[in-house]
């Protein structure tokens, strides 16, 4: 039999390994998390033409979605702000930010809007229900999209290598070499961020898509 005196010293230790084993575990989770992109956009290879805005011909304009509680997302901010800190600015700039339909003009005016606001030339529009989300196909906040004055994709997907992850990436090469009148060695990346709008959102599209049909 154990002495009686050594029970405390195992079972201290019995409970450090389960500690242990816990805090493992959540780090695995979290890093798991962290490293798991969203849904890819399902992006047309030209501009939309029912977009709320339109295209430049005097150049390339970016198209960024970003939903205002998502703080994945701030990371996205701070990568663009340093590409364009190298690279020439695009001819336009666009943040679409994600409000929920019939929710307050205050509820996206968040500090990812605000920090969206701060970059130079940015124009930030709020995206009531997602609408232009869907119009473009964006799932993920993050996602950005890059368009040549032809219209056409040149560049779909994240500037992020995780969530919230500063950094070196692909996306922020890619859109940099695009800005910078090259030729990027991809054109799509992953995204790494919090959902756009949800199925509320798609269900009103709906219904105000259906009412709007049936106005004589």
């Amino acid at each position: 039999m154990t002495p009686t005196r050594h029970r405390p010293r195992l079972l201290m230790a019995a409970g450090l390994l389960i500690w242990l084993l816990t805090i493992g575990t959540g780090l695995g989770m979290l890093w798991a998390y962290a490293g798991t992109p969203g849904t890819p956009a399902a992006a047309a290879a030209t501009f939309p033409a029912n977009a709320s805005f339109t295209t430049d011909a005097r150049g390339p304009i970016l198209v960024l979605f970003l939903h205002p509680q998502c703080s994945c997302s701030r990371a996205t901010l701070t990568e663009l702000a340093r590409l364009l800190a190298h690279a020439p600015v695009p001819a336009a700039m666009y943040a679409l930010v994600y409000r929920p339909a019939g929710a307050g003009a205050g509820w996206d005016q968040t500090d990812v809007w605000r920090s969206a606001a701060a970059i130079h030339g940015m124009h930030v529009i709020p995206d009531v229900g997602g609408a232009q989300a869907r119009v473009f196909g964006a799932f993920v906040s993050g996602q950005t999209m890059v368009y040549g004055a032809s219209g056409a994709l040149l560049f779909s997907g994240g500037l992020t290598s995780a969530r919230g992850h500063e950094g070196d990436n692909d996306g922020r090469t890619a859109v940099t070499s695009i800005l910078a009148g090259g030729q990027p060695a991809t054109r799509r990346t992953p995204v790494f961020g919090c959902y756009l709008y949800g199925e509320s959102d798609m269900k009103a599209g709906t219904a105000s898509g259906a009412a709007n049909d049936a106005q004589p």
